[in-house]
C-alpha cells in the first residue's frame, strides 16, 4: 500500500473517531469516576447564580453542563452530536458540529464561564481554541480547563489499551498531553494575564486543572 493510501486511511479513521462524541456509547466506571472528580473541581471554582455557561466538547448527554444548572440562567454546549432530547431543555442551547467550526459563530463577550473539560487534548489547534474561548468570555469571566498530564498518559493508555476499562477510541484521538510548563504559555499567548492563571494537578497527578479569569 503506498503512502498516499495510508494517509487517506489515517485521515478517514481520525474523522470517524472525532465524529463520535464522548458518552454516545458505554461509559466505564473509570470514566464516570473521572467525570465526578472534574465536577468537584469545577464546583470549587463556581460562585454566584444566573451564570451563562458554555461547555466546549459537552459530550452526547452533556452531563457536566446539566449538573451546573443551579448556578446558571443559560447554558450552551458544543459537540459533534448530542442527545436529541437535550434540544428541548429550557434554558439550554446546543450546537452540533466541530468545536473549531462552531466557536467563530459565537458572539464576543457572551459567557460568564467557559469550560473545556478533557477536550483540549483532542484538538489540533489548541492555541486557537483558547484564544476563541477568551474572546467569548465576558469581562471578569472564567475559563476552566481540565487536561491529562504526561504522567496521566501512562495510566490512561494502560487502562485503555491493556485493561480495556477506558474507551480506546478516546486515547487514540489524543493529540497532546500537558504539564504546567506546557499549558501556562498557551494561556498567556491566548491573552490571559499570569496573575489571573491558576494551575494545579489533581486526580492523583494524572490531570491538570486550570482556572483563568479576565
Amino acid at each position: 500500500m503506498n503512502a498516499s493510501v495510508n494517509e487517506g486511511h489515517s485521515a478517514e479513521a481520525n474523522k470517524a473517531r472525532r465524529e463520535s462524541p464522548y458518552g454516545s456509547g458505554r461509559v466505564s466506571w473509570v470514566d464516570r469516576f473521572g467525570v465526578w472528580l472534574s465536577y468537584r473541581a469545577i464546583r470549587r471554582c463556581l460562585s454566584g447564580e444566573n451564570l451563562s455557561v458554555l461547555e466546549l466538547g459537552c459530550g452526547y448527554r452533556a452531563k457536566l453542563l446539566l449538573a451546573m444548572c443551579e448556578n446558571m440562567k443559560h447554558g450552551e454546549g458544543v459537540d459533534f452530536k448530542v442527545d436529541p432530547a437535550l434540544h428541548a431543555l429550557e434554558g439550554f442551547k446546543f450546537h452540533e458540529g466541530p468545536i473549531e467550526e462552531t466557536l467563530p459563530k459565537i458572539a464576543d463577550a457572551s459567557f460568564d464561564v467557559v469550560m473545556i473539560i478533557s477536550v483540549l487534548e483532542h484538538l489540533w489547534d489548541a492555541p486557537a481554541a483558547l484564544a476563541a474561548a477568551k474572546r467569548v468570555l465576558k469581562p471578569g469571566g472564567t475559563l476552566l480547563i481540565n487536561v491529562p498530564t504526561w504522567r496521566g498518559k501512562i495510566f490512561l493508555e494502560f487502562a485503555a489499551f491493556r485493561l480495556g476499562v477506558s474507551p480506546r477510541v478516546e486515547m487514540e484521538d489524543h493529540k497532546m498531553y500537558y504539564d504546567k510548563r506546557d499549558l501556562w504559555p498557551l494561556l498567556v499567548k491566548a491573552g490571559f494575564l499570569p496573575s489571573r492563571i491558576s494551575l494545579r494537578y489533581h486526580k492523583f497527578g494524572l490531570n491538570l486543572f486550570a482556572r483563568c479569569t479576565l
